[in-house]
């Protein structure tokens, strides 16, 4: 496979385990506060925090707020989910424990929070190739770039570009005309490398770059996706083979 000039990649759930498969993260969560629940189970918990979770985020009027702003989001996830379960008929935790609910989610994704296998090497690896690399990630400026510094990210780009010190992020047009023009390339000459299929693949290949989706958590291709990414891989490692997972 001949090798881009320079590849672009997200960070959250691409070359990190970060936000991924939420209801099992709100079934462990939820789990630690069993024995405060009134009435109220485990699953019951966990359930209605997803389901609610996945509404909030698909406010896409939204989206770009409540990701600058990510703790509070998580405040208003658990307190919405639990208000709609006390419509229902449910006993539900007080405000205070709605609080330390949210905050111990948080807590827990920076607990869980890990590089996939094989990132180092692979990054490593274009890198020695002379592909010119960037990290393009969407949030909050301290939260992202606490990230970059935890997991020592820097050495491996030669240019990081997060939304909140830049002002802007995926899929806005500004975000890869910006990250093109600081590494010197040619949308044609690039690959996106992301988890999410519209802003990293569809968006991308709209500009004439190669889509790459990254479904890290084995889900597979939404049936009847209007999305065709150019490659498929699991696991960073894969862009190396020809072979698409």
């Amino acid at each position: 496979m001949k090798l881009p000039r320079a590849i672009l990649f997200d960070m959250d759930d691409t070359i990190l385990s970060a936000y991924g498969e939420p209801e099992k993260a709100w079934q462990a969560v939820a789990g630690e506060f069993a024995a405060e629940m009134d009435g109220l189970s485990m699953q019951q918990l966990a359930d209605a925090v997803t389901d609610f979770g996945r509404r909030f985020w698909s406010d896409r009027s939204m989206h770009k707020h409540w990701r600058l702003n990510l703790e509070e989001a998580r405040h208003r996830i658990v307190a919405g989910a639990l208000s709609e379960l006390a419509a229902r008929g449910s006993s539900v935790p007080d405000a205070e424990l709605a609080g330390r609910i949210a905050e111990r989610y948080t807590a827990y994704r920076q607990e869980k929070m890990h590089l996939f296998p094989g990132v180092e090497e692979t990054l490593a690896h274009f890198k020695t190739a002379g592909v010119k690399l960037a990290l393009i990630t969407n949030g909050a400026a301290h939260t992202q770039r606490a990230k970059v510094t935890r997991f020592a990210l820097e050495q491996h780009f030669e240019h990081i570009q997060i939304e909140g010190e830049h002002g802007f992020g995926k899929p806005e047009e500004a975000a890869y005309r910006h990250a093109l023009g600081v590494l010197g390339v040619e949308a044609t000459e690039t690959w996106m490398v992301g988890d999410n299929l519209e802003w990293e693949v569809e968006v991308p290949q709209g500009f004439g770059m190669r889509g790459i989706w990254c479904d890290a958590y084995a889900q597979g291709l939404p049936a009847n996706s209007p999305v065709k990414p150019d490659k498929i891989i699991h696991r960073l490692p894969e862009l190396l083979s020809e072979e698409a997972a």
